[in-house]
C-alpha cells in the first residue's frame, strides 16, 4: 500500500465557490510496477500484450511494457488525495470526466506524479460542482502522461 501522503492545499467548502484558479501539487513521485500493471490487466480483462508481455514489449515500439491509459486515468484519486482536502463537506462525489487526453505512454518502472488547476467552479443549492484539471507528468517522458478535467460534486 501506497505512504499516506498530507495533502498540498487544504480549502474549506465555503472557499470553493472562490478557488477558479487555484493550483495544487505537484505530488511526489509514485513509481509503476508491472505487478501493478498485471493486476489491472485482470481486473479491466485487458490482457494487451504492450501492457503483459515483456518478452515481446521489448521489442515493440515503446522498448518494454506500457501501463494502460486508463491505469493511468485511475490513478487520479491516489492523487486528488495527495492534492486537495475540502473542509466542512458531508460528502464529495465523483460527478464525472469532461475532456482526457493520453499524449505519452508510461513505461513500466518510470514514476508519477500530478497537479492539478481549478477550472470551473458551479455553485449550486447545497453543493459546489467543481472541475479540476489533473495532469499526470512522468519521470521518462517529455510531456503529460495523462490530462483529464475532473468533475467533483461537494455536498455542505
Amino acid at each position: 500500500m501506497p505512504e499516506v501522503i498530507a495533502p498540498s492545499r487544504t480549502i474549506a467548502y465555503a472557499d470553493l465557490v472562490d478557488s477558479l484558479g487555484a493550483r495544487f501539487g505537484p505530488t511526489p513521485w509514485s513509481m509503476v510496477t508491472q505487478p501493478q500493471i498485471d493486476a489491472f490487466a485482470d481486473v479491466t480483462h485487458d490482457h494487451q500484450w504492450i501492457h503483459v508481455d515483456e518478452q515481446r514489449a521489448s521489442a515493440g515500439p515503446f522498448g518494454t511494457t506500457i501501463a494502460h491509459g486508463y491505469m493511468t486515468l485511475s490513478l487520479v484519486p491516489f492523487f486528488l488525495g495527495q492534492l486537495l482536502e475540502v473542509t466542512g463537506i458531508s460528502m464529495a462525489v465523483n460527478y464525472g470526466l469532461g475532456k482526457v487526453r493520453f499524449p505519452a505512454a508510461v513505461p513500466v518502472g518510470s514514476s508519477l506524479q500530478a497537479s492539478a488547476e481549478v477550472v470551473d467552479v458551479e455553485p449550486q443549492d447545497g453543493s459546489v460542482r467543481l472541475t479540476l484539471r489533473v495532469s499526470i507528468g512522468c519521470d521518462l517522458v517529455d510531456r503529460p502522461v495523462c490530462v483529464a478535467d475532473v468533475v467533483i460534486l461537494f455536498v455542505g
